[in-house]
């Protein structure tokens, strides 16, 4: 559902004024000098009207018996005797998940006495997301974004690629030419970094060539498995001295919800490791702290994980750290990082798994593979492709 005019419901905390509209005749048929209008609520072009509207539907919320959550401000929850309810919201637009249609219809009738409200029925897009659900589960893509994405581009009709990335090419600072204009390529990043919401494939990868893997499939996603275990599972992996500009490594890590994947992300390290064992442990806490921000999402929903997390690694230097009682002087300077993962062993929160690097989930995210490596370990990331002949016919 949705809210209609969302940012002209809340009130204003302090006194604002704006310019006079242009047209606008007092029914004196007169101004004073220098007239301003004063502000009663809110009004879109405001600064503040985010975060009023905010406030306002959250008060709503918090009325009607809901709790927030702490790990994600944006999700409330709701719980009457066997009924469970649970509501996220983006700005004006929300999403309503519940095991009683009449709760949702309770909840659904509250916030329409406080607002001018709009059902949009079962969720099929929302924020550019195609989603589509059957008995086996729920498939989410980004199809109709994507193609928007390639025609804008001129490069509908291009070749493609079958890897996002080419593995025999070094990127440096120094390589290419500049652009005269960087504003295309700069909206083209933005563009695609909303296209990872459903494309783990292209987290890690130049901008460019990505367009030409993306006309490959555009419309391939992410399945949400209805008969999932509910544990967490976690892929940690680093590559060391990617960077060659700055010799920082490249941190890599996937969370799973059984064999459902929820996270996943690519991202530079802040600090140049003194080894492929450092740059590993720095990527494994990354890691642990997403599983425990998931563990208190879990939480919030109300889910209790059948097991333990379970963190995997492929290196074996960095498993032994975290499973030592006692760290050595080669490793002081990482310290704080050791007691994040080792900490959480301890509290039997975490479980340590080794598995070989031809497995590491996580490398797809941090380096360039061929197509074989690439595709081999894509296939395992619980993505889908739903306008493929084998999607539909299943």
């Amino acid at each position: 559902m949705d809210v209609t005019s969302a940012f002209l419901h809340s009130e204003l905390d302090e006194e604002i004024y704006m310019s006079l509209p242009q047209g606008y005749t007092p029914s004196s048929g007169t101004l004073p000098p220098n007239a301003v209008c004063k502000l009663n609520k809110s009004i879109y072009g405001l600064k503040q009207a985010s975060r009023q509207w905010y406030r306002c539907f959250t008060k709503a919320l918090l009325d009607d018996g809901f709790s927030q959550s702490y790990a994600d401000n944006t999700l409330f929850v709701k719980e009457e005797g066997t009924s469970y309810i649970a509501l996220i919201v983006y700005v004006d637009d929300i999403l309503i998940a519940s095991n009683s249609d009449e709760v949702v219809a309770s909840v659904k009738a509250c916030l329409a006495k406080q607002f001018k409200t709009k059902g949009l029925g079962p969720a099929k897009f929302f924020l550019g997301l195609e989603i589509a659900r059957n008995t086996d589960g729920i498939s989410v893509c980004q199809r109709k974004y994507c193609l928007d994405l390639l025609a804008d581009s001129g490069l509908l009709g291009c070749k493609p690629n079958s890897v996002p990335m080419d593995p025999k090419i070094e990127l440096t600072k120094e390589t290419g030419v500049l652009l005269s204009d960087d504003r295309p390529y700069r909206e083209l990043i933005g563009r695609l970094l909303y296209l990872c919401i459903t494309r783990p494939d292209i987290t890690f990868a130049a901008a460019r060539n990505i367009l030409n893997y993306l006309k490959n499939n555009p419309g391939q996603g992410l399945f949400y498995s209805a008969s999932s275990e509910i544990c967490l599972n976690g892929f940690a992996d680093a590559d060391w001295e990617t960077c060659k500009d700055t010799r920082r490594s490249i941190s890599g890590m996937c969370i799973f919800l059984g064999t459902s994947l929820i996270s996943w992300k690519s991202k530079k390290q802040d600090i140049v490791s003194s080894s492929s064992t450092e740059a590993e442990y720095l990527s494994m806490a990354q890691t642990t702290k997403e599983l425990l921000w998931f563990r208190q999402i879990l939480q919030d929903l109300r889910i209790t994980p059948v097991s333990q997390a379970k963190l995997f690694c492929d290196n074996k230097s960095a498993l032994h750290i975290a499973n030592n009682d006692v760290f050595h002087e080669r490793i002081k300077h990482v310290e704080i990082d050791c007691y994040t993962t080792h900490d959480q062993v301890k509290n039997d929160f975490l479980k340590l798994f080794h598995l070989s690097s031809e497995n590491q989930l996580a490398d797809i995210l941090t380096k360039p593979l061929h197509r074989g490596p690439f595709h081999h370990l894509l296939q395992r990331m619980s993505v889908s492709s739903l306008y493929s002949p084998q999607e539909l016919s299943a």
